[in-house]
């Protein structure tokens, strides 16, 4: 007999699982208050806010997804209150998620939060690079904080940016318009390819750490560097670990792409 084996359904994105997590505390604290088990505001904001984070805790949510569920409700009835009090205009908040939407952008998608690297890491970048001239990548460039200090040290190499999120884009561009050698795009940071490239420098978050390797191994040049700070490749030892010596101990994981038949260059 043959059995068919179907694929493993895509996990379900964080974004949807907290949606789903908050409807099922309201869906829980109305049934309570129908019940009989509970009256008033705020033993009813509690219920919902404790199923909710029950709810997200049972749907495998991040850790740090559960405190955002048990506080979402209860501050954003503070939050009403406050305003009628001060007479706070309801369009502050609009324009505080706009500006927000603006900065982080699909972050509740990628799961890659606005990281901004320091001059002392650019400077441990820098000793990386070889002593000809060189390309690098940087994805997810932020305001362009690495390729600004590298492309003044290094005016022989050339550096290239990718950043989706709409406002450190148009700040990058505003920043990185005196500098030549760096091309400042705004793409998603998988879209381009990484052929070209001797060194591409990633400081996104853990989640899209595989799919990082994934496509520097297949794209990149055997002998050339993926540069991750703070997050490993699961799975895969670092050529090096170099400590930065920074105040918030940066820690640079460097890996060295291979020939394509997986043996080292």
């Amino acid at each position: 007999m043959i059995r068919l084996s179907h694929p493993p359904s895509p996990p379900m994105p964080p974004a949807l699982k907290a949606l789903l997590a908050q409807l099922l505390g309201v869906v829980g604290a109305v049934v309570l208050a129908r019940a009989g088990l509970l009256g008033g505001l705020w033993p009813l904001v509690a219920a919902q806010a404790t199923i909710a984070t029950g709810c997200a805790a049972l749907l495998r949510s991040a850790r740090w997804w559960l405190p955002i569920h048990l506080g979402f409700l209860p501050l954003a009835i503070l939050l009403l209150d406050l305003t009628r009090h001060v007479g706070l205009h309801p369009g502050w908040y609009l324009a505080c998620f706009l500006l927000l939407l603006l900065v982080y952008w699909t972050s509740f998608r990628t799961q890659v939060p606005l990281y901004l690297s320091n001059r002392a890491t650019a400077l441990a970048i820098a000793r990386l690079l070889p002593a000809k001239a060189a390309s690098l990548l940087d994805i997810g460039a932020g305001t362009g904080s690495v390729l600004r200090p590298l492309a003044s040290a290094r005016t022989d190499c050339r550096f290239t940016g990718i950043e989706l999120a709409p406002a450190p884009w148009l700040i990058g561009r505003l920043l990185v318009a005196r500098h030549p050698n760096i091309e400042w795009l705004r793409d998603d940071l998988f879209a381009r390819s990484w052929t070209d490239h001797d060194v591409v420098y990633a400081f996104l978050s853990p989640v899209p750490m595989p799919a990082v390797w994934a496509k520097a191994a297949a794209e990149m040049r055997p002998g050339s560097l993926l540069v991750s700070n703070s997050f490993v490749v699961p799975g895969l030892e670092a050529e090096q670990v170099i400590e930065v010596g920074d105040r918030r101990g940066t820690l640079l994981h460097v890996y060295r792409i291979g020939s394509r038949d997986g043996t080292r260059p």
